[in-house]
């Protein structure tokens, strides 16, 4: 199963921590890390005061079961010292899972595809580097168009040069 991981961090060595997530997510039991897209420094959606991301997004091939890599990306957040304090806050690290080949899940743990994935620049613009054409298996649109439909304002997103 191909799966699709979004990674940030905006807090310290924030290249150093996402090479460090790359390489920890290709070393979770039955996955293979298949690419990384370039990092992007983008500014924080939905909150005010805090320092750039730097985001990225990497592809896996995986034989373990969507929660198993769920448990896999907490895990490797937690080992990493993220610290969960309040929704949307700074953090060290964030791994994402957004999507898990074309399965649509819907629990109460997790959500497949990533439920606002389709809204964020920070996520499609280094998703587009990756896999142009994936289809989003709800919305039945390719990356590449719907970050051309998306409306950008407030949504930077800068190739990170460092």
């Amino acid at each position: 199963m191909l799966a699709y991981i979004g990674i940030g961090s905006n807090l310290g060595d924030k290249p150093s921590h996402c090479d460090q997530a790359v390489d920890r997510i290709g070393r979770i039991r039955g996955c293979r890390l298949m690419g990384c897209s370039p990092w992007f420094l983008t500014r924080p959606v939905g909150v005010e005061g805090q320092d750039w991301y730097l985001n990225g997004v990497a592809s896996l091939d995986t034989e373990i079961s969507a929660h198993d890599l769920l448990a896999g990306l907490l895990a490797v957040e937690s080992a990493m010292g993220r610290v969960r304090a309040g929704k949307w806050g700074p953090r060290i690290i964030d791994l994402d899972l957004l999507l898990f080949g074309e399965e649509i899940i819907r629990d109460v743990d997790l959500q497949v595809p990533h439920p606002f994935m389709h809204t964020r620049r920070f996520v499609l613009v280094p998703m587009v580097h990756l896999a142009p054409r994936l289809i989003h298996p709800v919305l039945g649109r390719t990356m590449a168009d719907l970050l051309n439909s998306l409306e950008g304002e407030g949504q930077d997103v800068i190739a990170f040069e460092g």
